[in-house]
């Protein structure tokens, strides 16, 4: 688990817009959505786990533990959702449970990358999320 403690840093994407809008995301959101690319870190202390986002706000932290569901809300306007995260290997699946469905969030670490695929029951597309290690 090499990449615990490592920032990633947003690269690039594939058809994050498409997700977006299967979200039920606003079209005049699109496109200031899609530029949201916070960095990225997982921390791990004992048997709890520490996803922190760099946002303009300042760090956001999701802390949990594998398998287990918790409460949490995405989004600016705080929508409530249950969230479950894996950890297995160099993979972190997050299943996400909201009013406008379920999404998977499948982070893959290798080296000093990190490729987010992320899938939604409501929507045939997949998107991608490239990151590097900083």
């Amino acid at each position: 688990m090499s990449f615990l403690g490592k920032n990633y840093t947003f690269v690039k994407q594939e058809n994050f817009d498409g997700f977006l809008r299967s979200a039920g995301v606003a079209e005049e959101k699109i496109e200031a959505t899609a530029k949201f690319a916070p960095d990225q870190k997982l921390v791990k202390d004992g048997d709890t786990y520490t996803y922190i986002t760099a946002t303009p706000e300042g760090p956001s932290e999701r802390k949990f533990k594998s398998g287990e569901e918790f409460d949490d809300v995405i989004g600016s306007d705080k929508t409530p959702i249950k969230s479950t995260y894996v950890v297995d290997g160099n993979t972190v699946t997050q299943t996400i449970v909201s009013p406008a469905g379920t999404a998977t969030f499948k982070r893959e670490y290798s080296g000093d990358e990190l490729v987010v695929t992320i899938t939604s029951d409501k929507w045939d597309g997949v998107a991608k999320r490239f990151y590097k290690a900083a």
